[in-house]
C-alpha cells in the first residue's frame, strides 16, 4: 500500500532541494502540509506533493511561452 503522508526530508529529496528550501515551501502555503505527533512533524500528503509539482509545471510552461523567441533554448549557465 502506497504511504499517504512523506516527511519533509522525503519531499526535499524528491524535488532536489535543500530541508530548508523544502520547510520554506510549506511555511509560505505553497506545499499544504499538517503537523502530527507529539513532537509536531511536519508531513506533506502525497497527493499535494503531486499538485505542487503539476502547478509548477504549468506556471514553467507559462513563464516559457512569454519568453522572446530563442530565449528559452540557453541554459541558465550560458547566461552568466
Amino acid at each position: 500500500m502506497a504511504r499517504r503522508f512523506i516527511p519533509l526530508t522525503e519531499v526535499s529529496e524528491i524535488l532536489d532541494i535543500s530541508s530548508a528550501q523544502a520547510y520554506a515551501l510549506v511555511r509560505t502555503g505553497d506545499l499544504p502540509a499538517i503537523k502530527v505527533g507529539g513532537r509536531g512533524q511536519w508531513r506533506v500528503e502525497t497527493s499535494e506533493l503531486e499538485n505542487y509539482i503539476q502547478r509548477m509545471y504549468a506556471e514553467t510552461r507559462s513563464q516559457v511561452s512569454r519568453l522572446p523567441e530563442g530565449a528559452a533554448d540557453a541554459s541558465p549557465t550560458a547566461r552568466d
